[in-house]
């Protein structure tokens, strides 16, 4: 970019700011309920300063040179931001595209010679096209972390583990159950364990919509780090078609007690602990 150029974008910039305000205030995608104007007018600001000063390189197609540095860096900040907040790819590539529009918008009006105009458009042009895959690929990376801790959150929601009563511990499983999961599941149960002196933990499986070998895998290894921890397991919510994959699958559950109903279960569970249940005719009124 030639000199000339350089200070032209340098001499605009509160110009360019306000053209490029007003291109983000009149989107129709403008989410101010994510955003307000002055977060927005500072981010703007933020980004065409360490813009217009990176321009004044003479190779302006190497971004990873130690001078572009600050640009990426709030450029990429705000990509993250945008991830988290719950802006859409859409909305984040209209920020960087809004900038290029007011920047060629700037060279239009200053440079009358139309040789010189294209040279310095398209120099424009790759710049801003290069800085919107970064910011593209940052914001792909916030949205996965986002992801990715959503999904842990729900995890550990989805897997609680419910005393139902003095020394007996249940854990309704809802979902698919895979490694990673089952280690929450592993680590919850055992917590409890150990902070409530339980002897029996029962893990319902009705929520899970197929048994496969690799879910069995799973559930065995709960089963034998429970009874590690001194604890007897029972499996329940075994429907007849989870019976049957199991039986076709050749899996061995006979050393693992086994029931149709969660109801069930706890049944067992008392007579292991010797309690007995009795239904009284009286009701106790308020």
């Amino acid at each position: 970019m030639s000199l000339n150029t350089s200070k032209l974008l340098q001499k605009h910039k509160k110009n360019i700011l306000e053209i490029w305000m007003n291109n983000q205030l009149s989107d129709d995608g403008l989410r101010e309920d994510l955003i307000s104007n002055d977060d927005l007018r500072s981010q703007s600001e933020e980004l065409i300063s360490a813009l217009v000063k990176n321009l004044t390189s003479d190779d302006l197609t190497d971004l990873e040179a130690e001078s572009w540095y600050p640009v990426i860096e709030i450029l990429g900040g705000i990509a993250i931001t945008r991830a988290r907040q719950g802006f859409s790819p859409r909305e984040t590539g209209r920020f960087v595209n809004t900038l290029k529009e007011a920047l060629l918008e700037v060279l239009q009006r200053e440079i009358s010679d139309g040789k010189q105009l294209f040279a310095e458009s398209l120099k424009i042009n790759r710049v801003m096209d290069n800085l919107s895959i970064i910011t593209f690929e940052t914001f792909i990376k916030g949205r996965e972390e986002v992801i990715l801790r959503q999904t842990d959150e729900i995890s550990e929601i989805s897997t609680p583990v419910i005393r139902v009563w003095d020394g007996i511990l249940a854990l309704p499983i809802i979902g698919t159950l895979d490694s990673s999961r089952t280690q929450i599941v592993m680590e919850n149960l055992l917590q409890e364990i150990v902070e409530t002196g339980s002897i029996i933990a029962i893990l319902d499986i009705s929520g899970v919509p197929a048994v496969d070998s690799l879910v069995a895998q799973h559930l065995i290894k709960t089963v034998a780090a429970t009874r590690l921890m001194g604890a007897e397991c029972i499996i329940s919510g075994i429907r007849p078609e989870i019976a049957q994959t199991v039986v076709h699958l050749g899996i061995d559950l006979s050393n693992i007690i086994t029931k149709a109903s969660l109801a069930s279960a706890l049944s067992h569970a008392f007579r292991i602990l010797k309690l007995e249940v009795r239904k009284t005719n009286s009701i106790n009124k308020l």
